[in-house]
């Protein structure tokens, strides 16, 4: 809440490492997680690219194999985060583009690695604090010993799970820019004086600072109870619950700091102060790690599954065809 960009320096060696964590042999996880671990080596996960970001299954990059096991790795990813401080990334690309469930195959790549480079450093709206680039793969030939879990065909299962952890450390972030952004906005109302008395005594204000207060706790509440049933490895609920958070907690960041800088009024939109930057900081939490309205279609496909789950309430819902009375739709419509 201090700052939100801050953590995303530590997140995304979490984003990087988890495919390793989560779907790795054991060699791999021996040789990566300890260099991780002790801060020698800095993780990247490239995943979206120009034309697939909300669709991973839309993916271009092509991993082709040589035929004496090993694949060459060609294409381009984007939006990279920390992609120029990176030394292992993990890549997901296309090995086997005919088929439909296992299409995907991850790899470990390694930053000295021939053929691999960075191209554009992109300038963002906020969490400036860590670069995000593209990254070329320009034939970057890996060995099985680089191919994620060894086995192909895995890699959407692997970069799926990924995401499914890794949402809750988003929405923990957007906890922590509305709790700062709130903060701000507190402090500033009880200081700043219009019409002889604090601006915090106006009831519009406090009807602000009131909602912007159970938004932060309920948003918290989720992040809790989502990393529980992750703890629990109940990974049916992850998936529901890793949704709902990292979307409402990032609504809520957003509205939240956009509120804190009309409370400021005119000083929060000069960039002399904080809260200007939790604004910017902000908006990026309902887009990277799957946008919010991915996140709202993943939500209601749980809640359409579990309707089997609420046959019992059969007796009270109607279960004949609505009759018409004889009245012309096509007459209405026309």
């Amino acid at each position: 809440k201090a700052d939100p960009a801050f953590g995303v320096a530590f997140a995304v060696n979490a984003l990087g490492s988890l495919p390793i964590v989560l779907g790795g042999t054991h060699e791999q996880k021996a040789k990566y997680l300890p260099q991780v671990a002790s801060g020698k080596a800095a993780c990247a996960f490239a995943l979206s690219e120009k034309f697939a970001g909300s669709d991973a299954g839309g993916l271009s990059v092509r991993a082709i194999d040589q035929g004496d096991g090993t694949w060459k790795i060609h294409g381009e990813k984007k939006w990279t985060t920390n992609g120029s401080r990176a030394t292992i990334i993990t890549v997901f690309a296309v090995s086997d583009p005919e088929s439909r469930s296992r299409r995907l195959s991850g790899f470990i790549v390694e930053n000295t690695d021939p053929g691999f480079s960075i191209g554009k450093v992109e300038d963002k709206m906020g969490i400036r604090s860590v670069p995000v680039n593209e990254t070329i793969f320009d034939g970057i030939q890996l060995g099985e010993d680089r191919l994620l879990g060894g086995k192909l065909g895995m890699g959407f299962k692997h970069a799926m799970m990924t995401l499914d952890f890794a949402r809750p450390g988003v929405a923990a972030q957007a906890v922590g820019t509305a709790a700062g952004a709130l903060e701000l906005a507190t402090t500033y109302a009880t200081k700043r004086r219009q019409f002889q008395k604090p601006i915090s005594s106006f009831q519009m204000v406090q009807k602000m600072l009131a909602d912007m207060a159970m938004k932060t706790e309920a948003a918290r509440w989720l992040v809790h109870a989502c990393a529980a049933a992750a703890d629990q490895g109940d990974m049916k609920a992850v998936n529901k619950l890793a949704a709902m958070a990292k979307c409402y907690a990032t609504d809520v960041a957003v509205e939240v700091a956009t509120d804190a800088v009309q409370i400021f009024g005119g000083y929060g939109f000069m960039e002399d102060y904080p809260v200007a930057k939790f604004y910017r900081d902000a908006k990026i939490l309902q887009i990277y790690e799957g946008t919010n309205e991915v996140q709202r279609m993943v939500v209601a496909r749980n809640m359409v599954k579990s309707a089997r789950d609420f046959d019992y309430l059969n007796s009270v819902i109607p279960q004949e065809e609505q009759k018409t009375f004889g009245v012309d739709y096509d007459i209405l419509n026309a």
